[in-house]
């Protein structure tokens, strides 16, 4: 049995005709930086996150460095956020120079934990960074709530969530801004890389714009100095074929969580939990189980691709060291880090792979699985 982590060759043939169109309509118009897809594509996502406005960027990392900087986010501040993500979430407020101020995640939906967030507020706090992990949206009213009794941004770090909502919203509609990836193994994904910012605010998406675009507006007028990160009119166009698909794909991903949920349920392995006031769209099907990297070592062996999102969390890791947090700071998240598994879950896999995959687990486990 050989079941990939993810087939992004499927997913093109079953667009194939679509893509190849919008692409060679992009060349032949040879607009290849803005344009009329870029433009479009901006405006229709923006309508899909129900927010007012978008810009595309290089990438998620940058949608991030550039969301902070246009809230104003810089040396001497503090942004508090969640180890147990990927480091792009970091490294963007760092590259502000401020200082990431990593909290601990709730044990059962292994999100941000508000009580945490609000302990680690001081003087020097100036927003909070709400990682959507895994597909799942954090719990946003209590963090929305927070920040307005401190006068603290919220940016949403979305990237794994496209299509998600909380209590009925999509995310990239509740806090001051949302960043999106569009790394090829994401829900919407293009082919290269990319990113967005969204927002309720159009002139932040303003600011964000001219900072991703050298600091100007005007050809040769730079207000400001800022980098060079914009989306290119090819990923665009792919970006366009694909948003008409999402909400069907990320609906497929929701009924092969459900099944996961049943074969599973009762195996040894701990489940995701899922807030009620949640819609995730299971960018990741994360289980946490004893002997992980035994398992997933058998996993790959047996031609099942087994991940594990994220091992080393990011106040333990080296580049970090320099802001002091020792071993068992983090209880949950390290905990957590020692114990994720990822298991296939995408759009194209098959009912009968689900099954196997969740037997193959099971047998490893020495688990009966349910009928």
């Amino acid at each position: 049995m050989t079941i990939p982590l993810l087939d992004l060759k499927a997913q093109y043939l079953s667009i194939k005709a679509d893509v190849d169109a919008a692409m060679q309509r992009t060349i032949d118009r040879s607009a290849f930086i803005g344009g009329d897809e870029i433009r479009a594509f901006e405006s229709e996502f923006a309508d899909f996150c129900d927010a007012e406005a978008a810009v595309g960027v290089g990438n998620g990392t940058d949608a991030l460095y550039l969301a902070l900087r246009a809230l104003g986010v810089g040396p001497g501040d503090e942004v508090v956020t969640v180890a147990h993500t990927f480091i792009a979430t970091a490294e963007s407020i760092s590259l502000t120079g401020a200082r990431p101020v990593f909290v601990d995640i709730r044990n059962d939906t292994m999100l941000m934990d508000p009580d945490a967030v609000e302990r680690a507020i001081t003087p020097r706090t100036r927003a909070i960074v709400a990682v959507h992990l895994y597909g799942q949206p954090c719990d946003m009213d209590r963090i929305l709530d927070i920040a307005g009794r401190h006068g603290l941004k919220v940016i949403e770090d979305a990237a794994q969530a496209h299509g998600a909502r909380w209590r009925g919203r999509r995310v990239g509609s509740l806090g001051d801004a949302a960043c999106f990836s569009f790394f090829p193994g994401k829900n919407l994904g293009c082919y290269g890389d990319g990113g967005a910012v969204v927002s309720r605010d159009a002139d932040l998406v303003r600011r964000v714009r001219m900072l991703a675009n050298h600091g100007r507006i005007d050809k040769y007028v730079h207000q400001i100095e800022g980098v060079n990160s914009r989306l290119d009119g090819l990923q665009a166009a792919v970006l366009r074929v694909k948003l008409r698909h999402l909400d069907g794909w990320n609906e497929a991903r929701r009924q092969h969580a459900r099944e996961y949920l049943r074969l599973l349920a009762d195996g040894g392995v701990e489940l995701p939990a899922v807030h009620p006031d949640a819609e995730p769209v299971w960018h990741l099907f994360v289980v946490r189980v004893s002997e992980r990297d035994q398992l997933f070592k058998q996993l790959n062996d047996g031609g099942i691709a087994a991940g594990i999102h994220y091992p080393v969390p990011l106040h333990r890791q080296p580049a970090y060291a320099h802001l002091g947090y020792e071993a068992g700071s983090l209880p949950v998240t390290e905990q957590a880090g020692a114990r994720v598994l990822s298991v296939p879950l995408y759009p194209e896999l098959s009912s009968k792979q689900i099954a196997d995959l969740s037997r193959t687990l099971l047998d490893m486990m020495c688990v009966q699985p349910p009928a």
